[in-house]
């Protein structure tokens, strides 16, 4: 005699569907939230350590997941660090587009880019940039981004304050104010502030000569300097 073979039949929903075992939006919600995890956790590596402790393993540590995830979501180490600048770098974009439409665009545009925390991020990814091309077409890419916004919307503001385009230049002026901020970050992370508060002071003096007494600072930066 053949035995009986049993069959298993799939759930059945009240509708008289089968159900599946792990709902779709669950799915993609946990592949989301382990994607984040790994983001974050190198992300807080890359800024308490810098970028040389940004490995697969401690990445997966601070995630508290498996290291072979690295590579299934991103790849590669290289992937995943395109990742995070990108994240980055587009939170940044809008946060810029904002500033630039403040009433006073050229002090929260200098109090953006005194934001300590993106600027040691930055600072990370130009030093990443220069051992990993496929990091330094990304930063390449997203500083043209940032650098055509600010001139597109700094060349009118400049204009309606009465500014000489030809002694003063946008480009130049935004280069200055970038360079400025760049330059006291790197010094204040070696311990040396020598001519700092001298530079801050002339260059806030040249915005407060075009747009008055700084108001407040910006929204979004102010709520992270509180926090």
């Amino acid at each position: 005699m053949h035995s009986i073979r049993r069959v298993s039949k799939p759930r059945v929903g009240s509708a008289g569907k089968a159900a599946p075992a792990v709902r779709p939006a669950r799915r993609r919600a946990e592949h989301g939230d382990t994607r984040s995890a790994l983001l974050d956790g190198a992300e807080t590596l890359l800024l308490e350590e810098g970028y040389a402790a940004v490995t697969s393993r401690r990445v997966a540590e601070r995630a508290g997941a498996n290291s072979a995830l690295i590579r299934y979501y991103f790849g590669s180490m290289d992937g995943l660090f395109v990742e995070l600048f990108r994240r980055g770098a587009e939170q940044g974009l809008e946060r810029q587009a904002a500033a630039l439409q403040s009433p006073q665009p050229l002090w929260a545009l200098w109090d953006m880019l005194h934001d300590h925390i993106n600027n040691g991020r930055t600072l990370e990814f130009f030093a990443l940039a220069n051992h990993r091309p496929v990091i330094r077409a990304e930063v390449v890419d997203y500083s043209a981004r940032y650098r055509r916004l600010q001139l597109d919307v700094l060349s009118e503001v400049l204009a309606g304050y009465g500014l000489d385009p030809d002694t003063w230049p946008p480009a130049a002026i935004i280069l200055l104010m970038g360079s400025v901020s760049l330059l006291l970050i790197i010094e204040n992370g070696l311990g040396f502030d020598m001519g700092h508060a001298e530079m801050i002071a002339v260059v806030e003096r040249e915005i407060r000569a075009l747009e008055g007494d700084r108001w407040t600072a910006h929204p979004a930066l102010a709520s992270r300097r509180s926090s």
